[in-house]
Order: structure tokens, then sequence, then C-alpha cells
């Protein structure tokens, strides 16, 4: 590989960037495409599908053969609240292969014991999410229920513009959310970004249920991204 092309294909994964190494197998040139670059044509066509899907392999253009190595960042999904909700989310998060992240200012419910296998922070969502940056291949679940502890995050998330938002509550609690966060500057085109109530609609009852919804809607929402890398402003 060319040493400007790994160093560029490097960068662009240390920061949690969508890149292609795009190789002419004709004269074995490389080239790295990033997620925001514009190909035209058929080619364009089909980086733009490798970047959905996430697959490596051969693609014949016109007569010509290219090999398509497809670098995406892990999916990542934050949670807002360590609830009941969460402890079930956590094993199916693990199982559809999300790296799953729990925040809660709240220590006595932000514990290891209750989350043995996920990165538990007992602090509020603005300082560990300024230490750990939101970005388009993360995922928000906001489930506290506490507009002091929700109302940041979702700031952040819009702002970051991660693929996925949702967030626990009713219809009315919802205005209420919607509100504020226009009061913060967001319009409609903002917060009709979130998935509100949260989840797949498939009658959901129970924290299990509700959790299943969830991870169903994260896993939709990604499969079905567009528009990756542009922020919520």
């Amino acid at each position: 590989m060319d040493p400007f092309c790994l160093k560029k294909l490097n960068k662009e994964r240390l920061e949690r960037r969508a890149a292609i190494l795009l190789t002419d197998l004709t004269d074995g040139r490389d080239r790295v495409v990033k997620e925001t670059d514009p190909v035209a044509g058929k080619l364009g066509e089909a980086i733009r599908k490798a970047f959905l899907t996430g697959q490596s392999g051969v693609i014949e253009i016109d007569g010509s053969s290219f090999f398509l190595n497809v670098y995406l960042p892990s999916p990542r999904l934050v949670v807002i609240g360590a609830v009941h909700i969460s402890e079930a989310l956590a094993p199916m998060a693990k199982a559809a292969g999300y790296e799953m992240e729990i925040i809660d200012p709240r220590s006595a419910f932000a514990t290891p014991e209750r989350f043995p296998d996920v990165a538990v922070y007992a602090d509020w969502p603005h300082d560990v999410l300024l230490e750990r940056p939101l970005d388009s291949y993360c995922a928000m679940a906001v489930l506290s229920h506490d507009p002091k502890i929700d109302d940041p995050a979702l700031e952040m998330a819009l702002k970051a513009g991660c693929f996925y938002i949702g967030a626990l509550g009713s219809r009315t609690t919802h205005a209420k959310r919607i509100e504020r966060l226009k009061s913060l500057g967001f319009n409609d085109d903002h917060t009709s970004l979130i998935n509100a109530p949260i989840g797949l609609d498939i009658g959901a009852v129970g924290p299990q249920e509700i959790a299943v919804a969830i991870i169903g809607g994260v896993i939709k929402a990604f499969r079905a991204r567009d528009n990756l890398g542009k922020d919520g402003n």
C-alpha cells in the first residue's frame, strides 16, 4: 500500500470516520475514499452501497475491476440512565455487536454490580461526552426520565449527528422536551430526528420488550442511515 494512503487511512480510522481503500486491480493503484467524498457514476453507487453495508469485495465497473476494502467505525450505543430497561438492553446490544456504555450521575444506580459487562459512568452526560465525543456512528437512547440528565445529552447527540436518537416518555413528555430544545436553538428539523416514543412500534410492555424495541430501532436506523458525517446544525 502507498505510504500516503496508509497514513490517510489510519487518520480516518483513528478519528472514527468511515473510509474505503479503493484498489484499481488493473494497475494496482490505491486511493482512500472518505464517506463525504463525491464519486460519480456507477463507481460512486458501488462505494455508497459499500459504506452502508460495510462489506468489502471486488466490483466490476465498465470493464474495470476494483477492490473495495471497507473500514467502518464500530457502532457505539450510548445509554443515558441506569434503569431497568438498560439492564435488559445490555446483553442485547452486545449480541448485536454494539459497544454499549451507560451514563447516569445517580451513583446509586450506575454501578458495576448492576452492569458487570458494560462501561458505566456515574457522572453527568455533558462531562462524560466531552471526554468521549459522540459521532455519526453513535446511537443514543435517553432513558433517565429526568430533564436535567436527558436534555444535555440530547443536545450533544443532535449536534453530533448520531445515526439514532431515541427518548423514553409519553407524547406529552416529549412535547415538553421539544419546547425545551427549541429554547436552546433547535428547530423542527432537528427535533424530528428524535425517536419518541423510543424504539420500534411493537406494542412493547415492560423493560425487556422495550429493550427489544430499542435495539431493533437502532439496527434499523444503522442499516438505513443516510447523510452520515453531517452534524445536526
